[in-house]
């Protein structure tokens, strides 16, 4: 009897040790076996978003989903590619792909893991993309939501706040028809030339007005259709003034 359960205990060792070794083997087949994914090596890295992989069965570019970064020419379009090299080129990563497969541009879409860490989140938490969901909420909204608001805290890259004598008192407003207005509340008109608004992707209004106390501005942007949108004010430095989700 005591022969059987020092076998038996040695075998609960033996196992646990198996699994303890092997965790992330394990852990990795678990999550490949129960979602849609694929692992290839990253060749190359055309912009923070956007990546080719060394695949002779994708030969697509893939798009990263639920995020958006600088567009070429814009501030942090360098860095933001430049980071996402350090982080993966000539690396195999593990793609998870949702719902849509591909974008309007045919590129393939899906979110991007090294080991276990899902490098499109870690962008918006570096400060190198904003959220951005057009097909509808994913269910990693909230996670992206929340890396963005890390981002706030941190006060960095694209989440850097502006310092203008403007930026605390001028307001946007979203009517209930989805109409977009940026409202001096300050005690003097405010200077907003080359201030912009900008919904999570890439359409931009550039505000060029001296707006007097109590005005106002509509602005013309497109805005999501398919679900909540986020609208990003920003300064002449491209410094954060304020972001607002419409409701």
């Amino acid at each position: 009897m005591r022969k059987q359960k020092k076998y038996l205990t040695l075998l609960i060792i033996v196992i646990f040790l198996f699994f303890a070794i092997n965790y992330y083997f394990i852990d990795n087949f678990l999550i490949n076996f129960f979602t849609d994914t694929q692992t290839v090596e990253v060749e190359r890295v055309i912009d923070g978003d956007t990546i080719v992989p060394k695949s002779k069965e994708l030969q697509e570019s893939i798009r990263l989903l639920g995020i958006n970064s600088p567009e070429k020419g814009e501030e942090y379009y360098k860095e933001a590619k430049s980071y996402l090299e350090q982080r993966i080129q000539n690396k195999s990563v593990r793609l998870e792909f949702g719902q849509e497969r591909y974008d309007k541009y045919n590129r393939l879409l899906a979110y991007i893991f090294l080991n276990n860490t899902n490098i499109n989140k870690e962008l918006i938490e570096k400060g190198f993309a904003n959220y951005y969901f057009p097909s509808g909420r994913t269910p990693y909204y909230n996670e992206f939501k929340d890396a963005w608001e890390k981002c706030i805290e941190s006060r960095k890259n694209l989440c850097k706040p502006s310092n203008h004598s403007c930026s605390n008192c001028i307001h946007t407003r979203i009517t209930s028809q989805e109409e977009i207005y940026i409202e001096n509340m300050c005690s003097d008109k405010c200077d907003l030339r080359k201030w912009t608004v900008k919904a999570e992707g890439r359409d931009v209004f550039e505000l060029n007005s001296i707006l007097p106390k109590r005005e106002k501005i509509i602005v013309d942007i497109e805005i999501n259709d398919n679900q909540k949108d986020t609208i990003f004010l920003r300064d002449s430095n491209n410094l954060l003034v304020s972001w607002k989700e419409i409701e």
